[in-house]
């Protein structure tokens, strides 16, 4: 099954600066062939259900290998059975609709 997550990884107790961290989380979202959306809060990700729970785990085992003692992840999950969806897709839905205004 697809989906597309917007993934939040908060480490805690790692001082003020997280970017490290994302950005190890980041390389393995990539590894693992996911497409990915960073944003300021979080990013987007969109691939198929196992392979984006997976890596999200070795997201954290990672960070808790870097150091970090704790971490909090958000996480908002859609999937749809009726069509085939991409995040570029709903953005481009929203897009389209902005401009026929």
């Amino acid at each position: 099954m697809k989906v597309i997550v917007d993934l939040c990884v908060v480490p805690i107790g790692v001082g003020v600066s997280v970017s490290r961290y994302i950005a190890a989380c980041i390389r393995i979202l990539k590894a693992a062939n996911l497409k990915t959306q960073l944003h300021a809060y979080g990013t987007n990700i969109e691939g198929d259900w196992e392979d984006v729970f997976t890596a999200i785990r070795e997201c954290h085992e990672t960070l808790h290998a870097m150091g970090a003692p704790r971490i909090t992840t958000t996480i908002k999950a859609g999937t749809r059975i009726d069509r085939n969806q991409t995040m570029q897709a709903k953005i481009d839905s929203v897009v389209q609709k902005l401009n026929s205004d």
